[in-house]
């Protein structure tokens, strides 16, 4: 059925029920997962002085915090014996960047996290998992 699981990850204990999810799914259909993070680029800074200063560090730090995200998913998915392949990418927007990498390694599978937002919240903000659904034609699986 499917061959390979896109699980993005965002840190949140959601987001590492849902990497259980697809890593269990994945087991049971002898697929392979992909995990992925997607790093908010350095927010707009009004002087540039801290532009040059906080940079490097904001991009050491995000990819540190990017890579032991990362470095869950595959831990759990070798301690189930699922073969798994992991990559972190700056964008503003995650939907985007998460198609984006469902189309590039041919995911047939996005299992993913859902914040839950309600309400006003919702309209406002928004929903990342929404937001892959109509965005893509890979089917999406929501972990709530």
């Amino acid at each position: 059925m499917f061959q390979s699981i896109l699980i993005p990850v965002d840190g949140s204990e959601h987001a590492l029920r849902a990497v259980d999810a697809g890593v269990e799914l994945a087991g049971r259909l002898r697929a392979r997962v992909y995990g992925l993070h997607v790093v908010p680029p350095l927010p707009a800074i009004s002087y540039v002085a801290e532009l040059i200063q906080s940079r490097d560090s904001y991009s050491d730090l995000a990819k540190e915090r990017a890579q032991s995200y990362l470095d869950e998913i595959s831990k759990r998915a070798a301690a189930a014996g699922v073969p798994c392949e992991t990559e972190f990418v700056f964008d503003l927007r995650p939907y985007v960047a998460i198609v984006a990498t469902a189309a590039k390694h041919h995911c047939d599978l996005i299992v993913m996290a859902s914040r839950g937002h309600q309400g006003i919240e919702r309209v406002l903000l928004g929903s990342v998992a929404h937001k892959v659904m109509i965005s893509c034609d890979v089917p999406v699986l929501v972990c709530h």
